[in-house]
């Protein structure tokens, strides 16, 4: 039966080595956080051969009483604990005690020191943890460490150490994190001879950023101050289009401790939500301060993780802080248009939508509107959906010859808050006169002719748009001039708009109107209108995918279908949102499938149905546009409503002018 002994002290010292000395980073971090501890303004911090070769760490803190030299290597000895009550408030970056103990058991460690009050400093001399007697030495103020041959009397540790440029690189990193917590100190890096960092140590974030991190991420950085419950969060984060291929760029700091928080991360990713691309992820240098009778620093050995006493705090301080950032700077915001002059129109409801509450509350039919002489209101888009005419539009009659081609008119109404800026649609004349005879079908067959010039197919930009006058209603026209001008559309997907400030706009009119049904939907409170199909549609889509539709069913409510079991896999549908094109039933169904399947949670899948829902009820690529819907979606994006659309994608691209006179040789 084996013996239970207990270790002799040294191996008990190397065990302990082994769970705080990792790596030379794992040194240098342990001999940088006690100089900050000390007071040091300035920290210096030299590696040869990636650290195995030499260690040196200088500071110009306090210093240390020569006569307690041989005591600062002892295992659990400290001068920033006293009693088990200090444990709950700790605020120094070092507090256990074995730092210098565990570094000195595994290497051969050279100690200079020298106290303000002092006139000589003193030296000491370990080799495997065993000291030797402390020597009087001239030495500068503050404390100089050197660390020699790491690991030279545990050759198991040896083996598992990568190259030197790799451990120069963990080193290069830690000092960067070091630099970004500690503003207020002049940081220092050097590497077999050549300085790598360099901070001013003025007491400014972002000098240290851009000294830390260079100078391309620090012209990406918004700045950033908020909180909220005791917590305090300030630094920058990066821009939404500036998000990096991975999270290497998120660093944050709690009460100026470098620390690795997946609910810091899930809070800075939570407030880029919807505006950065998939795949992407954003940056930052974060510093959250609390209370340190609120947050718990002794839980991992490397003193990298921490425990919030109340969490939801800390992660609403950090979303919050960034989602107000995003909203204020993220997008373009021009100077505010003049308020348009208030006209009497016929057609107020012209570019407006009923919400789903009013529409019940009437009886699913909306009020006649007061009788006008104007013509009947045009038909809705044929092209993207069945046909939906008016209600006081007269009937029309059964047409034996070829139907009239569809007009693309490109997306439904916006809701109630469009801007006042927005022009009526045009719409064909049609004479307010009764239902044509049925000798007149073929005449009526043909579509209407606008009175704007119909521009040839092959020449996509369109430099100036003229407003068609439509009888029955009148144009609302704006006080003064807009800070914008609509100069035309490329390939009929691509709006470009000249700002005020001398700038191009390519604005992508799906993205844009994407984004428009996304909000809407994500702030509804009442499910949308619906539209009943004159032949139920029966969807199959296999057993699995129905069985996943019929079991979210109230989900499918919300976003306006009414389905139902048609045995088989087949779902059968009735209903569907108003702003879905009937023809689109199937596929919406099979992609929303696809999303229920992914979604893990109950609120992942209904902001995968938002996805789903405002991509199908967009305007397309390819799709002819009016006028007053380019000018709708442009006010959007350019009154900063509309930055990207709901994975993240930038909406509109900006050129300036120096940019392009740059591109054609003029600057």
């Amino acid at each position: 039966m084996p013996q239970i002994q207990q270790l002799p002290p040294h191996v008990a010292d190397l065990i302990a080595a082994g769970e705080v000395v990792e790596r030379p980073a794992s040194v240098v971090k342990e001999l940088v956080e006690n100089a900050l501890d000390a007071g040091a303004s300035a920290v210096v911090a030299e590696l040869r051969r990636g650290g195995m070769g030499l260690i040196r760490v200088t500071d110009n803190g306090c210093g240390i009483a020569p006569d307690q030299l041989p005591t600062a290597f002892l295992r659990h000895a400290t001068s920033k604990l006293r009693g088990p009550e200090d444990l709950g408030k700790i605020g120094t970056l070092g507090f256990r005690g074995e730092a210098l103990a565990a570094i000195s058991a595994v290497s051969r460690v050279e100690i200079r020191t020298r106290r303000r009050e002092d006139q000589t400093g003193a030296a000491l001399r370990l080799e495997g943890g065993v000291p030797g007697g402390v020597e009087e030495t001239g030495a500068p103020e503050g404390t100089t460490i050197l660390v020699r041959d790491l690991f030279y009397n545990t050759p198991a540790r040896l083996k598992f150490m990568k190259k030197d440029s790799a451990e120069t690189a963990a080193a290069g990193g830690l000092m960067q994190h070091l630099a970004l917590s500690h503003p207020d100190v002049s940081f220092k890096f050097i590497k077999d001879g050549a300085e790598a960092l360099h901070t001013p140590g003025d007491g400014r974030l972002d000098s240290a950023v851009y000294a830390a991190l260079g100078r391309d991420f620090a012209r990406s950085l918004l700045p950033v101050k908020g909180g909220g419950d005791g917590v305090t969060v300030s630094g920058f984060i990066t821009q939404p289009l500036q998000g990096r291929g991975s999270r290497g760029m998120q660093v944050f700091f709690v009460n100026g401790r470098f620390i690795k928080s997946q609910l810091l991360t899930a809070a800075l990713e939570e407030g880029y939500r919807n505006q950065i691309m998939k795949g992407r992820f954003p940056g930052c240098v974060l510093a959250v301060t609390l209370p340190v009778t609120a947050v718990d620093v002794n839980v991992h050995p490397a003193k990298t993780q921490v425990k919030f006493a109340q969490e939801q705090a800390v992660f609403n301080a950090v979303y919050h802080t960034v989602l107000d950032c995003l909203a204020e700077r993220g997008g373009p915001v021009p100077a505010a248009p003049a308020e348009p002059e208030k006209t009497v129109n016929p057609r107020g409801d012209f570019f407006q939508s009923m919400d789903a509450k009013t529409y019940r509350e009437q009886g699913a039919k909306p009020s006649a509107p007061a009788p006008r002489p104007a013509a009947p209101l045009p038909a809705w888009n044929t092209e993207r959906g069945g046909l939906k005419l008016s209600d006081s539009a007269p009937p029309l009659p059964r047409r034996e010859e070829r139907p009239a081609p569809r007009s693309r008119t490109p997306f439904p109404p916006l809701r109630g808050d469009a801007p006042d800026s927005v022009l009526k649609r045009d719409a064909p004349e049609v004479p307010a006169a009764a239902p044509p005879p049925a000798a007149e079908s073929k005449l009526l067959a043909k579509p209407a002719l606008p009175k704007e010039p119909v521009l040839p197919e092959p020449r996509p930009f369109v430099p100036a748009i003229p407003q068609a006058e439509v009888p029955g209603q009148e144009t609302l026209e704006s006080a003064g001039e807009a800070p914008w001008r609509v100069a035309g559309e490329l390939l009929r997907t691509y709006i470009v708009c000249e700002s005020g400030d001398g700038c191009v706009w390519l604005i992508d009119k799906h993205a844009a109107h994407e984004r428009v049904n996304f909000d809407r939907l994500k702030a509804a409170l009442e499910p949308p209108m619906r539209q009943a199909l004159l032949t139920p549609a029966a969807v199959e889509l296999g057993r699995e995918d129905g069985a996943l539709l019929l079991e979210h069913l109230p989900l499918l409510e919300e976003f306006g279908f009414s389905c139902e079991d048609f045995g088989g896999g087949a779902v059968l549908v009735r209903e569907v949102p108003a702003d879905l094109d009937p023809g689109d039933v199937t596929a919406t169904l099979e992609e929303i499938a696809g999303k229920l399947r992914s979604g893990r949670s109950p609120a992942e899948r209904r902001e995968n149905l938002l996805y789903t829902m405002a991509c199908k009820a967009a305007i397309k690529g390819g799709w002819k546009s009016g006028p007053e819907e380019l000018r709708a979606l442009v006010d959007k994006v350019q009154s900063g409503e509309v930055r990207y659309c709901p994975h993240g994608r930038p909406v509109a691209v900006k050129l300036t002018r120096y940019e392009l006179e740059k591109m054609f040789g003029r600057a």
